[in-house]
C-alpha cells in the first residue's frame, strides 16, 4: 500500500480526498519530526519506529583494497507489534 492508496481509502471514510490528505501529511510530519527528536514513535496495535544510530566502523574499498572509515548514519527502527500476526 502506498500513501495514495492510504489518502484514497481514507477518502472513501472521510468527507473529501482532501481532508484525508491533509490528515495523513500531518501524521508523517509529527512522526518525523518526533524521529528527529530522538523520540520513539509507538502506535499501539501496530508497532514502534525509532532512531538508531550507527559508530564509526571500519571498511575496505573492493577495488583498491584500501581501509576507509564508514562514518556513523541514523537509520530509522520499526519493530511490528506482537497483534499484527
Amino acid at each position: 500500500m502506498t500513501k495514495n492508496d492510504l489518502i484514497n481509502k481514507l477518502g472513501e471514510m472521510m468527507p473529501s480526498k482532501k481532508y484525508a490528505a491533509e490528515a495523513v501529511n500531518k501524521l508523517f510530519e509529527c512522526m518525523i519530526a518526533a524521529l528527529k527528536d530522538g523520540q520513539k514513535v509507538v502506535i499501539t496495535g501496530f508497532g514502534s519506529f525509532n532512531l538508531k544510530v550507527t559508530e564509526t566502523k571500519k571498511g575496505r574499498n573492493p577495488k583498491t583494497g584500501d581501509i576507509v572509515m564508514i562514518p556513523p548514519k541514523k537509520k530509522i527502527r520499526f519493530k511490528q507489534s506482537k497483534e499484527i500476526f
